[in-house]
């Protein structure tokens, strides 16, 4: 599991990438509620590579802002491979970043189903290609109270966008 101060290191990595390959991220989050934002920002010069983040909690969010589809929520659920894509597909397109990544889950302690149990978590990256975005997705399963759900994700999506970029 990840701690505060791990995450710190990889956000710094992380900007650091970013500033030399001259690219920007952007953020789509529900379960994470901004965490994943407030790591890359609290580093010194995240401004040149971050922009851009949505936090969308509520469904009704993730269709308004990031261009979700309802029915695709109907169908599959909020914390799903579909809505995640399609939440990193709406934080590219509205932000204009080179990366994207997207993060929906159920952090607990309730919440949970016999499909989807607390510590289920969907992650999108997606990347920029030209008129399109290619998109990448995963479900990891975490363990521990909402806190430690919560952070393993937030390092586990910083982690995804490095992977991406040295790629």
């Amino acid at each position: 599991m990840a701690d505060h101060e791990s995450i710190r290191k990889l956000a710094e990595a992380l900007v650091n990438e970013l500033s030399a390959a001259g690219k920007a991220v952007a953020t789509a989050e529900s379960c994470t509620g901004g965490w994943v934002a407030k790591a890359i920002t609290d580093i010194p010069g995240s401004s040149a590579v971050y922009g851009y983040g949505v936090v969308s909690y509520a469904n009704g969010a993730k269709e308004s802002i990031l261009g979700v589809r309802n029915k695709t929520l109907e169908d599959h659920g909020s914390v799903s491979a579909e809505v995640v894509e399609e939440m990193a597909k709406g934080s590219l397109r509205l932000s204009g970043a080179d990366f994207a990544v997207a993060v929906s889950g159920v952090a607990g302690p309730a919440g949970g189903t016999r499909e989807k149990p607390v510590g289920t978590v969907w992650f999108a990256w997606a990347v920029r290609d030209g008129t399109k975005a290619l998109v990448d997705t995963r479900c990891e399963h975490f363990t521990g109270d909402r806190e430690l759900v919560r952070e393993a994700s937030v390092a586990y999506a910083l982690q995804g966008v490095r992977e991406r970029i040295e790629s």
